[in-house]
Parts: structure tokens; C-alpha cells; sequence
């Protein structure tokens, strides 16, 4: 199929028929369109998650402090404060769901998971997940490869961009993702996985994206934070066979109206909702003029 499945019910009857896992299609799948060998593939994965370790790391040690200003090493001031609000490994994974985003912001090196906006989730989540269940990175891995099959459906059924979906199809998306490898690597069954997505994408829906200044700053970071959040409780929530009672392929469905529906003010186009206050405002004055300073310069 061009698009690997068109819907999750497809791939779980796939899997099932092939007593498969859910990540050999979608290795299959990038075998076929790479002409690459699945060793090949499985290195380019592990790069991947390295690049994603890397932002971890250097959104914590290294000076984070964007060209507008608004992001200033704001996930080293959360892992140092000193009271945990529910706990250290909470504490953790905010912080590293910040720290990769902030180094997207101030221009480093990430894996666009789905999207470069919301880059820090997966990372800030899967970082977290091996370091307390002592997960290897093999695992870790086809966790990834399934968070891309779950990308690859929600982008041919709903969308990933912010532009045309509002942030519940960029940050929504990487929830998703993130929760699905969670309860992968945590034993969850096909539909434990499936409905860890279809739950996080019910608590994300109708998210819009309103870039401060028209920049992938303010509220994206903060949002990663908050997704990484959403993942977990989903997966918890899924592998305790808590039903979504909506089934996920009817969930995307719903992401995929309610982008539609949604005003063009709400989708990336910095017109609307914090964009549009009044500091948001005098903020991308401010920024404005920063860009013609220094083109003059």
C-alpha cells in the first residue's frame, strides 16, 4: 500500500493474520520505500534515537536561550527546582520533553517526530520510559518504528501539520506516537497500544496552533511538555484496559474534522488566539525589528 495502512484496523488485522508485530510492517514498509536492507534501516533508527538523546542532553548543559528571547533554558530551571510536583521521574520527563524542544528553537540538531515542533515528546518520553524500566534500545526502537506507522496513518487520515490540522496534528500526533511506543514497550497488546492513541488523540483534540510571533517557541515548547505528560497518562490508562469506547480509527476520523472545521486564523498562521493578545503582539513587533536590525548589520 502507498501509505502503509489506511487505518489501524487494517494493520492490527495484518499483524494478527502474520502473527507479526506491529513494527515488521511498517519495517516492510521502509524496506520497500528506501531500497535499503532492514539492517540498514534498523541503524538509521538508532541514529535516530541517539539524535534524540543528544537534544536531551543538550537542551539540559548547554545555553538555551533563543534569538527572540522567550525561550531561556526554561527546562534547566525545571530540573533543578527543587520540590518534584508529583515526582523525580515526572520532574524528568517534562524536563526532557523541554530541553529537546528548546534546542529546536534555538536552532540545534532534532529528529522532526512527526514534526520539528514537536520534537521534544518522544524524546523527553522514551528517554524517560528506558531509563526507569531499563528498556534496550532494540526496544526502544520498534517502539519507534510503530510511533511511525501511527504518524504515517494520522498524516494519510487526519493530518501532521500544524497548517492545516492546528496543533492537535502536530503535538496531538507526536502524543500519540509517544504513547503507542510506551505501551509497547511496556507489554501492552495490539489493542492496549491502539487505544493508548485513541486516547491520547480524545485529550488532545481541537488543539490550535497559535505561534507567538509566528514562531515555533511560544506555546510549542510548553506543549511538548504537556503532550509528553498526555502520552504517559494514555498509556497507563490503556494498559490498564480502560476503554476509549470510541475506536481509535474514529478518533482520527474526528482529528481530521475538527482540522477541517477549524478556522484558518488557529492553524499556524499567528492570527489568532495567543498569537493575537496583546503581548503576543508586542512581541512580534519586537522580533520584527530585532530581524531588520541585524539584516542591516
Amino acid at each position: 500500500m502507498a501509505l502503509l495502512f489506511d487505518n489501524f484496523d487494517d494493520w492490527k488485522k495484518a499483524a494478527e493474520l502474520k502473527k507479526a508485530p506491529l513494527y515488521q510492517a511498517v519495517l516492510d514498509f521502509e524496506v520497500q520505500q528506501k531500497g535499503k536492507s532492514e539492517e540498514e534501516i534498523w541503524e538509521g533508527v538508532q541514529n535516530a534515537f541517539e539524535v534524540m538523546k543528544e537534544a536531551v542532553v543538550s537542551g539540559l548543559n548547554e545555553d538555551m536561550t533563543s534569538h527572540s528571547g522567550m525561550i531561556n533554558n526554561g527546562a534547566k530551571k525545571v530540573m533543578g527546582y527543587k520540590t518534584p510536583v508529583l515526582s523525580a521521574e515526572f520532574q524528568k520527563l517534562i524536563s526532557r520533553a523541554l530541553a529537546a524542544k528548546e534546542v529546536n528553537s534555538c536552532m540545534g540538531r532534532v529528529v522532526a517526530a512527526p514534526t520539528a515542533g514537536a520534537s521534544g515528546i518522544l524524546p523527553g518520553v522514551l528517554v524517560t520510559l528506558q531509563e526507569i524500566h531499563d528498556i534496550p534500545d532494540r526496544k526502544i526502537c520498534e517502539a519507534l518504528l510503530i510511533g511511525a506507522g501511527v504518524a504515517l496513518i494520522l498524516e494519510k487520515r487526519a493530518s501532521i501539520a500544524g497548517a492545516v490540522g492546528g496543533c492537535q496534528a502536530e503535538t496531538g500526533a507526536a502524543g500519540a506516537m509517544a504513547s503507542a511506543g510506551i505501551a509497547y514497550c511496556l507489554g501492552g497488546s495490539n489493542d492496549q497500544i491502539f487505544n493508548a492513541v485513541a486516547i491520547t488523540i480524545q485529550c488532545m483534540l481541537g488543539l490550535v496552533c497559535d505561534p507567538v510571533a509566528g514562531l515555533v517557541e511560544i506555546p510549542c515548547v510548553v506543549r511538548n511538555a504537556s503532550a509528553a505528560a498526555i502520552a504517559n497518562s494514555s498509556a497507563q490508562i490503556a494498559l490498564a484496559d480502560v476503554s476509549a469506547v470510541i475506536p481509535v480509527d474514529e478518533c482520527v476520523d474526528a482529528m481530521g474534522e475538527v482540522g477541517q472545521s477549524m478556522e484558518e486564523r488557529y492553524k499556524e498562521t499567528a492570527l489568532g488566539g495567543l498569537a493575537a493578545t496583546k503581548t503576543g503582539q508586542a512581541i512580534s513587533k519586537r522580533v520584527l525589528i530585532q530581524d531588520i536590525d541585524i539584516e542591516e548589520e
